[in-house]
């Protein structure tokens, strides 16, 4: 139960005149000397040593290449339409403008952390009543509280709005990050998914060509009746596949409808034109960088940032409450309708709060607040070999399709060379048209094999600077956030 003393009465109810006692306020001004002295500091914060490693294990890109901005990325693919689309979205996203008001909110709060510290003044009314209710009085007056930053009450309190602070804005980084990730996923899912379509229906187009071919020959008995079931049955595979490129198109072009903060996708989408494509690039981000721009990592910082102040309050609980407090009161009865000279009341002297028998409980919730705060180093530390491992999966699974890239594009010039040869024979008659289509189909396939490797090389380009945090830098002031030592 905490123990309060009273404010002293000074001041003379009648006159205000000061009855100031030297030797109390000498005692007074000594005990707040030794309050002060006693601890008034908060403890350092905890070291953070994130594990990063001095370079990236996997190499990826083109190191002749000039190297990618992070703040811009998407550049990269060189499609003005898919620069416009991120424009957009960072503008119009309700995401990022939710991230972002709260981001506000924070900042404003972070502003006046320190005022609980200063000064306060308050203007009062009430009516009060007699116990013996044989009058009542009104009652107007001022109440001044000035609580002293002691034992790190202050220091605790500016790491926790900081953390706030810290914790929003890299709320709103992971909110533009995911945005523009998600806008240029869609986006090259959309213009893929069209030329899917468009490389499918080539082939359909061929294998009716066949089908229609094996029935004259199978009605002048040239062919067999299994051949003919065989082709009409590819015929069908080939007319079933079309229905995935334009359910994954309506659904392309409807999420990034949302990302862009509208109900219905703009008609300009649904006209084909030929896909991005990923042009020359170059990594120079170190593992170190991680620490600046992946917004997990920022989090996770903040929220140590968050855990050192409540560690502070809760270490300063443990310790009595100062403040200097003085109230002004004049009283009128409304029963006599009478004032008099001696009804105004004036006090001034201090205020201790003092922890007595819950003091254990809030020794136990120090203690429990110092093991968060080291439950929160580890999950920073945590959140750096989480980040260092997603870039390196990503640069792998670049390498990875940069490969097979390169084996679908050789794949086609074989095929379009062999298909080359083909219609030459087909010219001079030496084989059939069949042939030809068959020759055809594999072309096309091994074209439209080359486009999704093509496309999930972008995909895996994507995923690279999600994971490295690289979006736009906020388009707010981020100077009241702490910079915490590494």
């Amino acid at each position: 139960m905490p123990l309060r003393a009273p404010a002293t009465d000074c001041l003379t109810p009648a006159t205000g005149t000061p009855r100031w006692r030297p030797g109390r306020a000498r005692a007074l001004a000594g005990a707040l000397l030794l309050v002060g002295l006693a601890g008034c500091t908060a403890p350092p914060l905890p070291a953070l040593r994130p594990p990063t490693p001095a370079q990236w294990r996997t190499v990826a890109d083109t190191p002749a290449a000039p190297p990618t901005d992070l703040h811009g990325w998407w550049h990269a693919f060189g499609d003005a339409g898919l620069d416009r689309l991120v424009d957009q979205a960072l503008a119009r996203n309700l995401d990022v403008a939710q991230a972002l008001e709260h981001l506000r909110a924070a900042r404003a709060m972070q502003r006046r952390a320190d005022e609980r510290f200063r000064p306060e003044l308050h203007a009062k009314t009430e009516d009060a009543i007699d116990p013996d209710a044989s009058a009542s009085f009104f009652v107007a007056g001022f109440d001044a509280v000035w609580e002293l930053d002691l034992f790190g009450r202050g220091t605790a309190v500016q790491r926790t709005s900081q953390g706030e602070l810290a914790g929003a804005a890299a709320d709103l980084r992971a909110a533009q990050v995911t945005l523009v990730a998600e806008v240029v996923r869609n986006w090259l899912e959309l213009r893929a998914a069209q030329q899917q379509q468009h490389w499918l229906t080539q082939i359909r187009d061929a294998r009716r060509q066949q089908s229609d071919l094996l029935a004259v020959r199978a009605h002048l008995q040239l062919a067999s009746a299994q051949d003919t079931a065989q082709a009409q049955a590819a015929l069908a595979q080939a007319e079933a596949d079309l229905s995935e490129p334009r359910a994954s198109i309506a659904t392309s072009a409807q999420q990034l409808a949302v990302l862009l903060g509208q109900s219905e996708p703009d008609p300009a989408w649904f006209d084909a034109a030929p896909p991005p494509t990923l042009g020359r690039w170059h990594l120079a981000q170190a593992p170190a960088d991680l620490l600046r721009s992946r917004p997990e990592i920022a989090h996770a910082q903040a929220e140590v940032l968050r855990a050192a102040g409540a560690a502070g309050l809760a270490r300063a609980d443990r310790y009595p409450r100062v403040a200097l407090g003085g109230s002004l009161v004049w009283s009128t009865n409304l029963t006599t309708h009478r004032r008099t000279d001696d009804n105004a009341l004036a006090s001034l002297g201090p205020i201790i709060d003092i922890p007595l028998f819950d003091w254990g409980m809030r020794a136990a919730q120090a203690h429990a607040s110092e093991h968060e705060l080291k439950a929160s180093v580890l999950a920073y530390r945590q959140a750096v070999l989480q980040g260092v491992a997603e870039v390196e999966t990503a640069l792998a699974r670049v390498r990875e399709q940069d490969e097979y890239e390169r084996h679908c594009a050789d794949a086609l010039r074989a095929l379009g060379q062999a298909d080359a040869i083909v219609a030459r024979r087909v010219a001079l008659k030496l084989a059939s048209p069949a042939e030809r289509a068959q020759s055809t189909i594999a072309r096309d396939q091994a074209q439209l094999a080359l486009a999704q490797a093509r496309t999930r090389r972008g995909l895996a380009f994507v995923a690279l600077f999600k994971a490295l945090g690289g979006a736009p830098l906020p388009a707010v002031d981020t100077s009241a956030l702490a910079q915490e030592p590494r």
